[in-house]
């Protein structure tokens, strides 16, 4: 095969995949402006555009509250979580050469849930406001259960088993620390804490969103910078060691980053399921392993997935839309069970 045809074809491939990337943004695009549309109050697309346009201080005071005060900062905040879950996702699925990797499934997000149970039973006793003492717990909480993975992996070895184990072993240490808070809480705040783990964002603002949002955007020139490295990981340790890949330090710094990721995700709106375990598998299949394409189409795909489950919980529940957590959660166990049929037939 000649160099040209070589060429065109890596040419060919590159447009492909920049082409699933701008549908994907489309497909998005169209799922926030549904999210905005619904709601308990409901709003009309003219109402929507007037409301839009007129910005935060329109005459019309009901329809720029409603947009501008509720509905945009839970969607902006959808889509802000999604890509967070997503990156994370792919990383951790990536270093660890485990497509069941994901920020839930090896503790992070059940640290998060008891950091923000603990705030709710105790937070009284700390000199904060009330709104930012449950987040900067579940963030803290979060950094907790990473800096206990990090340091068995420099005692044990930042090998791919050892931090899959490790990840479970914090999983349940902080469930289980969970299920005491819950057994020793009064009804009331048991009801505040199983309300938090859920997941929802219905108290998503713009201040949630500044902070969610400048941690992703702190992330991201970190991911950036290891996406080479990250491909070469999905070659094989061998393979990526051949060339020169430092694989403990890469697996540590990346652990670093996927912690902050997902406390940027999950200390304000609580505990969500299987977006970062789905939207990797997602973006790998659609585009490949090529981490230049499969970094913004997982956080794309992470977004929309999270929008989806927000406009599906507000049209089966009018009244009060169901917690972004319960769907994806039900959504996601069969897309689970997808995931781990394909792993099947592929080792056949």
């Amino acid at each position: 095969m000649s160099d040209t045809s070589i060429r065109t074809r890596y040419a060919r491939a590159e447009g492909r995949r920049i082409v699933l990337i701008l549908m994907a943004i489309l497909v998005l695009a169209a799922l926030v402006l549904l999210d905005l549309l619904t709601g308990p109050s409901g709003m009309s697309l003219a109402d929507l555009s007037q409301a839009f346009m007129a910005g935060p201080a329109g005459e019309d005071r009901t329809a720029a509250t409603i947009l501008w005060q509720i509905r945009m900062p839970q969607t902006v905040m959808g889509v802000i979580v999604g890509a967070c879950l997503g990156i994370a996702g792919l990383q951790m699925q990536t270093i660890l050469a485990n497509p069941l990797a994901s920020p839930f499934t090896l503790g992070f997000s059940a640290s998060a849930g008891f950091g923000a149970a603990l705030a709710i039973m105790y937070g009284g006793w700390i000199p904060l406001p009330s709104f930012l003492v449950i987040p900067i717990s579940a963030f803290i909480m979060t950094l907790v259960a990473c800096a206990i993975i990090y340091v068995i992996a420099i005692w044990r070895g930042a090998t791919p088993e050892m931090l899959v184990l490790s990840g479970i072993a914090v999983l349940f240490f902080f469930q289980s620390l969970q299920s005491l808070l819950q057994f020793m809480a009064s009804p009331e705040v048991l009801q505040q804490i199983v309300f938090w783990l859920f997941g929802t964002l219905l108290k998503a603002n713009w201040t949630s969103v500044s902070v969610s949002g400048l941690i992703l955007v702190i992330c991201l020139p970190f991911v950036l910078r290891d996406i080479w490295n990250l491909t070469a990981m999905r070659l094989g340790d061998a393979n990526a060691a051949s060339l020169g890949l430092n694989l403990q330090a890469m697996r540590q710094r990346t652990f670093i980053i996927v912690a902050l990721l997902t406390s940027a995700a999950v200390c304000f709106v609580g505990t969500i399921g299987f977006v970062g375990l789905i939207a990797p598998h997602v973006s790998r299949a659609v585009i490949g392993e090529d981490h230049r394409y499969a970094i913004p189409l997982s956080a794309i795909t992470g977004s929309i997935i999270l929008i989806s489950a927000s406009v599906l919980g507000k049209m089966l529940s009018p009244g009060t839309a169901i917690p972004v957590g319960i769907i994806t959660a039900i959504a996601g166990i069969p897309m689970l069970m997808a995931v781990i049929l394909s792993h099947k037939g592929a080792g056949k």
